[in-house]
């Protein structure tokens, strides 16, 4: 029987004259049969720090600290993976070839995606409600994807307080980001950081090796 893996995207900075240098999208994907599990475990977590509401990496404080922490705890020692493709939007040419921003934003899904989703399996996506636009984005990533891959069951935009899994997207590829740009005022964030290179054995600004798994970046040359 065929598996079927869910993928949960976020996306961060994505606009593209919005001030800030980079594009991120990113996903933490399951298997579907383990969906259950892990939801389960995360509101658990929740319980246990008295912890109300969507996580979020702008959110994140001193004294949520302990709560974030085992959050990313969590993701390391389960086989959820985490991928994150990585734009620096200085060198963005759409009239160059021919595109506009959402025709960008879709190639960049594919790049996101296609290196996950493979014949014999069955995939659910799920984006990011930012926008009332939303919708009309997912629609158009679907028809994007099955050009060449007709093996999508489900690609639709939810709202991110819907989705465990999501929130914490949210968080990983936050802690990418803010990595990125050089911030460091926030002493809870740098530990986060610090907890996720610890686990990956290197700086998160760094791209990953091809082959790595678990905690995946890639940064886009745009040529």
């Amino acid at each position: 029987m065929s598996k079927t893996y869910i993928f949960y995207c976020d996306e961060s900075t994505h606009i593209e004259k919005d001030g800030q240098p980079f594009m991120l999208l990113s996903y933490i994907s399951t298997p579907y049969h383990q969906l259950t599990l892990h939801n389960r475990a995360i509101r658990d977590l929740k319980l246990k720090h008295h912890y109300k509401g969507e996580m979020k990496w702008g959110s994140l404080s001193k004294s949520q600290y302990p709560f974030y922490n085992d959050v990313v705890e969590y993701f390391f020692m389960t086989d959820l993976q985490f991928r994150a493709v990585i734009i620096d939007k200085s060198k963005l040419k759409h009239t160059d070839f021919g595109q506009s921003h959402d025709d960008f934003y879709d190639k960049m899904y594919f790049q996101l995606l296609s290196k996950k989703i493979f014949a014999d399996c069955f995939y659910n996506i799920y984006i990011d409600r930012k926008d009332t636009h939303s919708y009309k984005k997912a629609s158009s990533l679907k028809l994007y994807l099955e050009r060449d891959y007709q093996n999508i069951r489900t690609l639709q935009a939810i709202q991110s307080f819907e989705s465990e899994l999501m929130q914490m997207a949210d968080i990983l590829m936050g802690a990418i980001n803010y990595k990125l740009r050089g911030l460091n005022k926030v002493t809870a964030k740098n530990k986060i950081i610090e907890k996720i290179e610890k686990h990956c054995g290197k700086p998160i600004s760094q791209p990953s090796l091809q082959a790595e798994q678990k905690f995946n970046k890639f940064f886009i040359d745009l040529k």
